[in-house]
């Protein structure tokens, strides 16, 4: 990857401070697919070129898919259009020279260029013959492959989280609804207007059409719904529907949603008039950026508009903006948090937030057997940090609950399994009335 120098960016090394990796230091680092090494083997305010090698555990598992989730744990706060020392450079668009030297190309000999092309990249991709010595065979399913073009740092990752894996065709982990959630808050602002929607959706939720359609869907928000056809409700819809319910029934007023991502429960519970007053709270500007436009709130009546509330906040921080509500939600969020980090989240929650209650959604670790393609230890979603089983979460929440003066109940989300229970765990913490 090379940033070279434009006037808005003068000094190209700057781009250290957007990736978090300091151009005088090697990291290697070793993640689920293998071993990953980053360096700078050149660094001036001209020219700086980053180098990612992956060396892959599996030689069978897919070389970009694989490249796709290393990028997003190497760089997740740049992917995520996050740099708190220098967040002047975050939206700055940067002249980018992008390369892979052997990039699946399969199905089509320009499906690089149809995918990247309409997105503003020029596209250069020189097939790979099967042998140099052998040019009767033809070429193979590979491409030398170089990207160039002018964009922020954020846009143009997010662009190769996406699209590796659809060049691969494959991957090389369970694909589920999380997927299709990531695949939206990767590529909702662009993904709805590209010529290969379709294709590009397929491939990367491994051609399960009710996922594709369920992603499709929410990039149109205004798309015309079936509704002459029944479906049962989605995992995803299910989890809304019982934080909901459980909204209700402890008589929440006022409410917070703590990682709302790009919006979907906030949207039903703007729905609900007995919610009062709605604040939607997540560490990832680009996320309330979505959760704004799809919650269209610069269209918003005032009276409606003045319910709710964008906030840029961590799980991890004490904000005293997250203090005095009815109910905090946390849904599918402490398992994208480091173990070590976790107490963090629990301090900011329950000891300086310390709403009256709080309801925790996270996987059941158990479940995920049931999942084909899900491989034995590995977790259900890449950006999971750990993944708790019933027992495990049990005793988490008793202990989090004695510690901080709340009474806690457990229960499952979405189809039950007699061995495995279900999918989705949430815990239900109500603070005790002495403690108030």
């Amino acid at each position: 990857m090379t940033a070279n120098a434009t006037t808005d960016f003068p000094d190209t090394s700057d781009i250290g401070y957007l990736l978090h990796k300091h151009p005088d230091r090697v990291l290697s680092r070793n993640l689920p697919m293998g071993a990953a090494t980053v360096l700078y083997p050149e660094v001036s305010a001209e020219r700086t070129t980053l180098a990612v090698l992956l060396d892959a555990i599996d030689d069978k598992s897919p070389a970009a898919s694989g490249l796709a989730v290393a990028l997003s744990r190497l760089f997740k706060q740049a992917l995520n259009g996050v740099c708190a020392t220098r967040p002047e450079l975050v939206s700055v668009a940067i002249d980018l020279t992008m390369s892979m030297p052997a990039a699946p190309s399969r199905g089509a000999t320009d499906l690089t260029s149809r995918l990247f092309g309409p997105l503003g990249w020029n596209v250069e991709a020189t097939p790979i013959p099967l042998d140099p010595t052998q040019p009767e065979w033809g070429n193979s399913e590979y491409v030398d492959l170089v990207l160039t073009g002018t964009f922020t740092l954020s846009a143009a990752l997010r662009h190769l989280y996406v699209l590796l894996p659809v060049l691969d065709d494959a991957k090389h982990y369970w694909v589920g609804e999380d997927e299709a959630d990531k695949l939206v808050r990767a590529a909702g602002d662009w993904l709805g207007d590209h010529p290969e929607s379709s294709l590009i959706a397929s491939r990367y939720l491994a051609h399960r059409r009710e996922l594709v359609a369920s992603a499709l869907d929410r990039l149109v928000p205004d798309a015309p719904q079936d509704d002459t056809t029944p479906r049962d409700p989605t995992l995803a819809e299910q989890r809304v529907r019982t934080v909901l319910a459980a909204l209700t029934d402890v008589g929440a007023k006022s409410v917070i949603d703590l990682g709302c991502g790009e919006g979907r429960l906030l949207r039903e519970l703007l729905a609900d008039s007995t919610f009062e007053r709605i604040v939607g709270a997540d560490v990832s500007d680009r996320a309330l950026a979505k959760a704004h436009r799809r919650l269209r709130l610069d269209d918003m009546a005032d009276r409606q508009r003045t319910r709710i509330e964008l906030l840029r906040s961590s799980a991890t921080y004490r904000d005293v903006r997250l203090q005095g509500f009815d109910a905090m939600v946390l849904m599918e969020v402490i398992e994208h948090v480091d173990l070590d980090r976790l107490p963090a989240l629990v301090r900011s929650v329950f000891r300086e937030a310390r709403p009256r209650t709080v309801l925790v959604t996270t996987p059941n670790s158990e479940y995920n057997v049931l999942y084909p393609g899900l491989e034995a230890g590995a977790f259900r979603h890449v950006d999971h940090r750990f993944e708790f089983t019933r027992a495990e979460f049990e005793q988490w929440g008793s202990l989090v609950a004695h510690e901080h003066a709340y009474e806690v109940r457990v229960e499952g989300i979405g189809p039950v399994d007699d061995t495995h229970g279900t999918p989705t765990q949430m815990a239900v913490f109500t603070r005790k009335e002495q403690s108030q």
